[in-house]
């Protein structure tokens, strides 16, 4: 009697075994392509890690993002907002000021720096923000009340005092 042959699970593909074809079936792909590490979107991921809260691992995000685009506006004004909220306003300044180096244009720069700049007591320096946001205030919902907010500490500053120079 002859003696049964324990077949393997490669034995059934018979003739058409072929490594490379069995690991296209599987992934799709060449071996090298699926090794090739995926770019990740640290902006995005930084955005879902402020919303959790966690603004110094949003931080980390914004820095692995601002690597791979170092002119990208949107990542300098998240990073700057969230030096805001971490307590490093110098930090924010300097990140907004290279907001607004890549884009005058954005306005939210605009209020937000004014505002840190304000709290530094340098009125002037926070007035120019401020007329730069109004210029071209933002619109939406929540729009009204900043350039009412904008607008009143645009009053407050031109009613200060001008600093005495000796």
């Amino acid at each position: 009697m002859a003696e049964a042959k324990a077949l393997r699970p490669f034995d059934l593909l018979g003739n058409r075994f072929d490594k490379m074809s069995i690991w296209r079936s599987l992934f799709g792909t060449e071996p090298r392509e699926a090794l090739r590490p995926q770019r990740l979107d640290y902006l995005n991921e930084g955005l879902a890690l402020e919303r959790q809260g966690d603004f110094e691992a949003a931080l980390t995000s914004y820095r692995l993002a601002l690597r791979d685009s170092p002119t990208d506006s949107r990542i300098l004004l998240n990073m700057a907002i969230a030096f805001t909220k971490t307590g490093q306003p110098e930090e924010a300044i300097r990140h907004y000021r290279r907001a607004l180096e890549v884009d005058s244009t954005l306005v939210g720069a605009h209020y937000g720096v004014a505002f840190l700049l304000l709290k530094r007591g340098d009125g002037q320096a926070a007035a120019e923000h401020l007329r730069a946001f109004l210029a071209r205030p933002p619109k939406g919902p929540d729009a009204e009340r900043w350039i009412r907010h904008a607008e009143s500490a645009l009053r407050d500053i031109a009613d200060r005092p001008a600093p005495e120079t000796t």
